[in-house]
C-alpha cells in the first residue's frame, strides 16, 4: 500500500464522530436558548415591578396634604395599573388622649396591581395636627 492510499483512508471523519459533534453543539444551543429565556423572563420582571413603584410614587406624590388627608380609602387607575390609598390612625401604644395641636400618626398604605400580574404595597407614615389651628 502506497503512502497517499493509507492517507486518503485515514483522512476525513467518520459518521459517529459527525454525530457526536452535532449533539455537543445540540446541547450547547439548547443551554444558550434556556439561559436567554430565563433573562428575559428576569428582565419582564423587573420592568414590571419598576413600573408599579414608579406608580405608587406617583400616587404617593399626589396626595393631598396631611391636614387634608383623611382616613378612608381612595382608589384609581393609572396607565391600566388600578390603586388603592388606604388611610388609617397608626395603632401605638401609650399614646393616651390627643393633646390640642398635637402631631398624630396615620398609616398610609399604597397598593398598585398590574393588569397582567401582580400586586405591591408600600406603607408609609404621615403626622396629622389634631386640629388645623
Amino acid at each position: 500500500m502506497s503512502q497517499s492510499t493509507a492517507l486518503r483512508q485515514c483522512a476525513g471523519f467518520t459518521l459517529i464522530e459527525a454525530l457526536v459533534a452535532l449533539s455537543i453543539v445540540a446541547v450547547a444551543l439548547t443551554s444558550i436558548g434556556a439561559l436567554v429565556a430565563s433573562s428575559a423572563r428576569g428582565v419582564r420582571s423587573i420592568d414590571g415591578h419598576l413600573t408599579r413603584l414608579e406608580t405608587a410614587r406617583a400616587i404617593m406624590t399626589a396626595l393631598p396634604a396631611r391636614d387634608q388627608l383623611a382616613p378612608g380609602t381612595i382608589s384609581g387607575e393609572i396607565a391600566g395599573h388600578f390603586w388603592r390609598v388606604d388611610v388609617l390612625p397608626f395603632a401605638a401604644q401609650n399614646l393616651g388622649p390627643p393633646v390640642r395641636g398635637q402631631w398624630l400618626p396615620q398609616s398610609v398604605a399604597v397598593t398598585v396591581k398590574a393588569p397582567s400580574g401582580p400586586a405591591m404595597t408600600i406603607n408609609t407614615i404621615r403626622l396629622r395636627r389634631t386640629d388645623n389651628k
